[in-house]
C-alpha cells in the first residue's frame, strides 16, 4: 500500500461495524474481509465493534451470528467485545454515556446546536416540503434559540435532540482512497442530529466519535456512504482531531444491475453456507467483487490474500454478484480437498438423500468430481433407494453404440461374470467388465452403459456402473440387472 494512504500517526486499525440486526449482508461480509485484509497486508489490526445505537432494530443472538461468521471465514480480530481491547467498551450501547459530552463539546463551539421541535412540526414541516416538490431539509427553528432559552427549556426537561451545524457557504473536500478528491457544495448538507432525543448517538454521530477513541486509521465501508462522508469529515475538523482515510468500496448488485437486499429473497452469508457453499470459496469470490489481483490467478487462500490485497487496485465500478461464477468457485474447492473431507463435509447431504444404510466413502468418492455445491447432493441419491420406472429408449446411445437388443445381450453376458466376483469393489467390478467386452470384442460402452442404464434406471447419474455398483452391493445390483433384462425381453 503507498505511503499516501497510511496516516501518519500510528499503526494501520481497520475496524467492522456491524449492527446486530439477525444476519450478515454479503455486502457486509465483503467490507469484513477487506477491512480485515488491510489490515493484515500492512502488519496492522483488525477491530471488531458492535454499532447496537438503533434499538428498534436490534435481533436477538445476533450478536452470536456476527462471531460465528467471522470465525468461520477466518476473520480474526484483535480487539473486540468478546476478546477486549485498550480501548472498550466495543459494545456502542455501552458506551451512551460517552457521546453526549462530545455533542455539547460541539455546541460549546458553535459547530452543534439544541433542536427542541416536536415530531408533530417535523412531520408538518416534510409536508410542507412534499407539497412544493422539495426535498425535505430541517428549516433551523432553533438555531434562532437565544442561549438563556436554551437553558430553561433544557432544566425543565424538555426534549430535545443536538443537531450538527453545517455550513451554508464554500464547499467541502475529502479524499478517497479509490474514488480520489470529492468536493460537495455546503448548502446541500442538512443539519444532521447527533445525539436523538432517547439519548442515543445516531450512528453517523457514534461511528466518528468511536473511530477516533479507537485510534481507526482506515475507515472501510460500502460506497453507499460517499454522500455522508463530507459530515464526517466536518465533525473531525470540528474536535480538531486527524480525518482517516476513506476506503469507499464499490456497490455490490444483481446481473441486472439492481442492489442485493435480504427483503427482495437474496441470499445471505448463512443462506449460502445452508445451501451447501464452503466458507472458503465464499470468502475468495468476494475478495474478487470489486479487487483484482495484479495476475490472472483466480483461487486464493486467505493468507495468500492477506500477503497481497492493495487498497490501489479495488474498483470504482459497481461488482456483479454472478451466483454461476460462486458455484464454480465451490466447484474448485470441492475438486481441490481430500476425500477425506469432502466425505466428512458432504456425509450429512448424503445421509439425507438415503433411505437405505449404504456405504458412504465410496458415495462421496464419486461425487466428489460431480458436484458444485453440497445441496444437490440429495436429490443424485434417489436411485439408490429404489429402481425408478425408466424408459426402454434409455438403451439406446449412439456414442456407447447401444441399443435395446445389444443391451439385452450385454446384460446377459454381464450377469454372470457378476456373480463369479470375489471382491466386490468398484476396482474388481470394473476390470471384470473391461475383461468381458474384450472377450466379446464390444466397445466398452456397450457394457458399462446397459449395466448402468439397468441399475440406476437414469440417464444421468454422479458415477459409473461399477463405482454405483459397489455401493448397491452384489445382491441389489444382480437384481436390478435381471429386472432389466426382463424389460427388454419383453419388449423386444
Amino acid at each position: 500500500m503507498s505511503g499516501e494512504l497510511i496516516m501518519s500517526s500510528s499503526v494501520v486499525r481497520t475496524r467492522f461495524a456491524p449492527s446486530p440486526t439477525g444476519y450478515i449482508h454479503i455486502g457486509n461480509l465483503r467490507s469484513a474481509l477487506y477491512e480485515y485484509l488491510i489490515a493484515r497486508a500492512n502488519g496492522g489490526k483488525f477491530i471488531l465493534r458492535i454499532e447496537d445505537t438503533d434499538q428498534e432494530r436490534l435481533v436477538e443472538g445476533a450478536v452470536d451470528v456476527i462471531y460465528r461468521a467471522l470465525k468461520i471465514c477466518g476473520l480474526k480480530h484483535d480487539e473486540g467485545p468478546d476478546i477486549g481491547g485498550p480501548y472498550g467498551p466495543y459494545i456502542q450501547s455501552q458506551r451512551k454515556d460517552i457521546y453526549l459530552k462530545y455533542a455539547e463539546e460541539l455546541v460549546k463551539k458553535g459547530h452543534a446546536y439544541y433542536c427542541f421541535c416536536s415530531k408533530e412540526r417535523l412531520e408538518t414541516l416534510q409536508k410542507e416540503y412534499s407539497a412544493r416538490g422539495e426535498v425535505f431539509r430541517y428549516d433551523r427553528h432553533c438555531l434562532k434559540l437565544s442561549e438563556e432559552e436554551v437553558r430553561k427549556r433544557l432544566e425543565a426537561g424538555e426534549p430535545y435532540v443536538i443537531r450538527q451545524k453545517m455550513p451554508t457557504e464554500g464547499t467541502t473536500t475529502f479524499y478517497d482512497a479509490v474514488y480520489g478528491e470529492i468536493t460537495v457544495n455546503n448548502s446541500e448538507l442538512e443539519d444532521q442530529i447527533l445525539i436523538k432525543s432517547d439519548g442515543y448517538p445516531t450512528y453517523n454521530f457514534a461511528n466518528v466519535i468511536d473511530d477516533h477513541l479507537m485510534h481507526i486509521t482506515h475507515v472501510v465501508r460500502g460506497s453507499e456512504y460517499l454522500s455522508s462522508t463530507p459530515k464526517y469529515k466536518l465533525l473531525y475538523e470540528a474536535f480538531g482531531w486527524e480525518v482517516p482515510v476513506y476506503v469507499h468500496l464499490p456497490l455490490i448488485v444483481k446481473p441486472d444491475g439492481s442492489k442485493i437486499s435480504k427483503r427482495k429473497g437474496d441470499a445471505t452469508f448463512e443462506d449460502l453456507l445452508a445451501q451447501g457453499y464452503l466458507p472458503e470459496a465464499i470468502i475468495n469470490y468476494l475478495a474478487l467483487l470489486g479487487w483484482s489481483p495484479e495476475t490472472n490467478q483466480e483461487i486464493f487462500s486467505l493468507a495468500e490474500l492477506e500477503r497481497i490485497f492493495s487498497v490501489e487496485r479495488i474498483s470504482k465500478s459497481p461488482s456483479v454478484f454472478d451466483i454461476a461464477k460462486l458455484r464454480w468457485f465451490n466447484g474448485e474447492y470441492i475438486r481441490a480437498m481430500s476425500l477425506e473431507k469432502f466425505h466428512e463435509l458432504a456425509l450429512p447431504w448424503i445421509k439425507k438423500g438415503l433411505e437405505k444404510d449404504l456405504p458412504t466413502l465410496p458415495i462421496a468418492k464419486m461425487l466428489q468430481p460431480r458436484v458444485d455445491v453440497l445441496s444437490e447432493i440429495p436429490e443424485k441419491l434417489g436411485f439408490f433407494n429404489h429402481l425408478p420406472e425408466y424408459d426402454l429408449a434409455l438403451y439406446t446411445n449412439k456414442k456407447s453404440k447401444t441399443n435395446p437388443e445389444i443391451s439385452l445381450n450385454s446384460l446377459k453376458a454381464a450377469l454372470p461374470v457378476l456373480e463369479s466376483i470375489n471382491d466386490w469393489d468398484e476396482k474388481s467390478i470394473y476390470e471384470a467388465l473391461t475383461a468381458l467386452a474384450e472377450k466379446l470384442q464390444l466397445k466398452t460402452g456397450q457394457i458399462f452403459w446397459p449395466v448402468r442404464i439397468a441399475i440406476s434406471g437414469q440417464l444421468v447419474t454422479p458415477g459409473g456402473a461399477s463405482e454405483i455398483a459397489e455401493v448397491l452391493g452384489r445382491e441389489e445390483t444382480l437384481r436390478r440387472i435381471n429386472i432389466g433384462i426382463e424389460k427388454l425381453s419383453s419388449a423386444i
